[in-house]
């Protein structure tokens, strides 16, 4: 009980979500929707496509075709900016639940000072569970081409299907839908499960005290983590790299896991950075801003050595089947993606690199909060490069899906600030909180 006074009177602390913070909020979500109008007009007035147009028009096509075409490709865009962000976010949210759970298989003590930081990301997984499930139904057929009626019957009515896809129909026994359902509830099950399991039982161990609480928490995460090695592997061929049907790489699960991975690291830095300018977890030193610098920087390498390991192989082959996913993003579509390909490297590398590189840049607010904005913005952007070919092809554009991404940016911290006021922002009775307080680097 002695113990338990120390801890309260030193670092108990309850977040209070102001009128200002609800309102800035809020500003995001009508910003986006701003944002979001002003690119479904651009769409469907053709405002910067004259060259578009100037081609159907000698193409043979009339003023209705190419309305009707645009208003395809508005739908279209919508349900895959939806799925782009979505995704990324949903990832993110996840990551929380994963950076806590091997904190606590790994007996870690630094991170308790951030723990319900982690805890609090999770709060999207429900949302974007719903919001997954409701676009897939409704819109599968604008971002999957597997999905596509007749694609995988090579006789239709006796006679030869000249819809037939051979590849896509030797994977028929994965891609179908009855077993993607199954799988994505199963991942989205799990996810959501194991979030709200260690989030119970670090609550309990709140009120309650002592130490079952976190050997529970501890045996949830060993068993959490062995099952999101798996589904998070399988989610990303799943919901990102079964947009390219044709196309397969076998690192792409790393791939993913560490866009998402190092963004989860940066959104939990930034969180700590504001909170503790606003006057919150007092405990947090810059010894703790420097570990999780640290792995912003390392991971930020590891997922630059993934891509160049992928990118690498399938150069030095130049098979075509291989590719065409990077002839897509250099070159293709007269160089649409060209730009942000090497944006991508740039924000996603060599800016955390060179920003984080010193020992003192890792232990200053204004650096690290600054670099996790970039790491944020780069890794949806990579994201981006990861749909947008494959589905819009040279039909993509910005103003919608930064739109989209606004409002999903904005409800995100509605939720996410809620779940973060809903307990103290320490966990008063974790048994490893004296070592957070007093950890040093």
């Amino acid at each position: 009980m002695a113990t338990l006074t120390h801890h309260e009177s030193a670092t108990a602390e309850q977040l209070v979500v102001t009128d200002g913070a609800r309102k800035t909020f809020f500003a995001i979500i009508a910003a986006g929707v701003l944002v979001l109008i002003l690119g479904i007009l651009a769409q469907v007035m053709g405002w910067g496509a004259e060259e578009h147009a100037a081609a159907a028009h000698a193409a043979g096509g009339h003023a209705a075709a190419a309305h009707e075409e645009g208003s395809s490709t508005l739908v279209k865009r919508i349900l895959v900016s939806l799925w782009h962000s979505n995704v990324f976010f949903l990832g993110v949210s996840t990551i929380g639940t994963v950076f806590m759970a091997i904190n606590y298989v790994a007996y870690a003590g630094w991170s308790v000072m951030v723990k319900r930081i982690s805890e609090a990301l999770s709060a999207w997984i429900i949302p974007g569970a719903v919001i997954m499930l409701v676009v897939f139904l409704l819109g599968r057929h604008d971002i999957f081409h597997w999905t596509h009626e007749g694609i995988m019957d090579k006789m239709v009515n006796g006679k030869p299907n000249p819809g037939y896809d051979a590849i896509i129909a030797g994977k028929s026994g994965f891609l179908n839908l009855p077993f993607y359902l199954i799988r994505t509830i199963v991942y989205l099950a799990i996810w959501a499960f194991f979030s709200y399991k260690l989030r119970q039982l670090s609550l309990a161990e709140d009120q309650l005290g002592g130490t079952v609480w976190f050997h529970k928490s501890v045996n949830a995460s060993a068993l959490f983590l062995v099952l999101y090695a798996v589904t998070s592997s399988m989610s990303a061929w799943d919901w990102v790299m079964s947009v390219d049907t044709h196309w397969f790489s076998t690192m792409f699960g790393w791939y993913v896991f560490a866009s998402w991975w190092v963004s989860g690291i940066a959104a939990i830095a930034l969180t700590a950075i504001f909170l503790k300018q606003a006057g919150y977890l007092r405990a947090l030193s810059s010894n703790h801003l420097h570990d999780l610098g640290k792995l912003m920087f390392g991971f930020s390498i590891f997922w630059t050595y993934v891509w160049f390991a992928q990118f690498m192989l399938i150069w030095y082959a130049n098979l075509p089947e291989e590719a065409v996913y990077y002839n897509q993003r250099l070159g293709g579509y007269e160089g649409r993606y060209t730009g942000m390909f090497f944006f991508n490297i740039i924000i996603n590398f060599v800016f955390p690199f060179l920003g984080l590189m010193t020992r003192d840049a890792k232990r200053q607010m204004i650096i690290m909060k600054i670099v996790c904005i970039a790491i944020l913005v780069g890794h949806w952007s990579d994201f981006y490069l990861m749909f947008m070919p494959a589905t819009l092809r040279g039909e993509n554009g910005f103003l919608i899906e930064i739109g989209i991404a606004a409002i999903f940016l904005g409800t995100f911290l509605i939720l996410f600030t809620r779940r973060l006021a809903s307990a103290s922002l320490v966990p008063v009775n974790h048994p490893f909180l004296d070592e957070s307080i007093h950890h040093t680097t």
